[in-house]
């Protein structure tokens, strides 16, 4: 299923995502590096082995892009013009090296543009889901949609 354009969508839709993930030490290594993140809990397994967890914990910020990046195909792909910010982000549940991870998202909003005729915001509560059916990420996401009459293909 590819993206839906903003008049697609009415309030109270409810998709949850096919595609889940399950996270390893390099996607975990690999972001940290990446986005030049030297938190111990995230790198150094002797440092996470003395923490409260016990083990290495994986980065949020990656937890968070990967429950929006599991939630892009069904929502907003080919027919978003921008995302217009995020909200309320938490991470009730710690996510570990080893969880096997999958979204699911509802409509919680839906604003026609004031600016774009036929466009419209549409607001996403994405939620993301381990193994064990625990909440480790939740957000709002305000996306800005193209009219089913408009692509961005």
């Amino acid at each position: 299923m590819a993206g839906r354009a903003f008049d697609q969508w009415t309030i109270g839709d409810r998709i949850a995502h096919d595609i889940r993930r399950t996270v390893t030490e390099t996607d975990n290594l690999l972001f940290s590096v990446m986005t030049h993140n030297p938190q111990p809990l995230h790198i150094d397994a002797e440092a996470a082995k003395a923490s409260e967890f016990g083990q290495i914990l994986v980065n949020g910020t990656f937890t968070f892009a990967l429950m929006v990046g599991l939630s892009v195909g069904d929502t907003t792909l080919g027919t978003l013009i921008a995302n217009l910010g995020y909200e309320k982000l938490v991470m009730p549940k710690p996510v570990f090296l080893g969880d096997t991870l999958r979204a699911e998202t509802e409509v919680t909003d839906l604003k026609a543009s004031k600016s774009r005729p036929g466009a419209g915001i549409v607001t996403f509560t994405h939620r993301l889901i381990n193994q064990r059916d625990e909440i480790v990420c939740q957000c709002l996401r305000m996306a800005l949609l193209q009219g089913s009459g408009v692509s961005t293909r």
